[in-house]
């Protein structure tokens, strides 16, 4: 299972390779920026989605070096995966919400935020990214609210997939509810 240390020890690599300090992580385990001991279901992904913040273009030079089927995955066992600031169904306004994680050796890792990430994985609603979500919400990282609200200015491909990532939330929401119960009123 990856942890932060994980995630400081990859960055630290990409650091040396491009000289840059500051990279932005997003996907699954952006988890990580907010949340330093979540639930194992959604920390299992082994590749670490990431770019160099100030300079984007760089992902791929990590991901050649330090990418699946590199020495550091086969070494580590997690490899880094070049991704774009591009991304798709991100909201209005993520940059201003990533979550700085600052590493002994002033390398910084900022974490894409939770309910940022969720809109993402909503869109497309992937059995592992549902997974991811449910994980979230059961444990209250992931506000159903937030994620709603954040959809109405996320940049979806088209109505098939916000109606897609709309429906994905509330039957996840459904599904927890129905998992704890009904509630027994308070003696008053």
């Amino acid at each position: 299972m990856i942890d932060r240390d994980a995630i400081g020890l990859l960055l630290r690599e990409a650091s040396k390779l491009t000289q840059h300090r500051e990279f932005v992580i997003v996907g699954s385990l952006s988890i990580l920026g907010a949340c330093a001991n979540p639930p194992e279901a959604m920390v299992l992904s082994i590749d670490v989605d990431l770019y160099p913040l100030l300079d984007p273009g760089r992902a791929t030079e990590i991901g050649v070096a330090l990418g699946q089927s590199s020495p550091f995955e086969t070494r580590h066992g997690y490899y880094a995966d070049a991704v774009s600031p591009a991304l798709p169904a991100l909201p209005e306004g993520w940059e201003s919400r990533l979550w700085p994680v600052r590493y002994d050796d002033d390398v910084v890792g900022w974490f894409l935020d939770p309910d940022d990430a969720a809109v993402s994985k909503l869109a497309r609603s992937e059995p592992q990214d549902l997974r991811w979500i449910r994980e979230g919400l059961k444990i209250g990282i992931l506000k159903p609210g937030t994620i709603e609200s954040r959809m109405r200015d996320a940049p979806f491909l088209d109505q098939a997939e916000h109606d897609r990532a709309r429906n994905s939330l509330r039957n996840e929401v459904a599904r927890i509810a129905r998992r704890a119960g009904p509630r027994t009123p308070s003696p008053k």
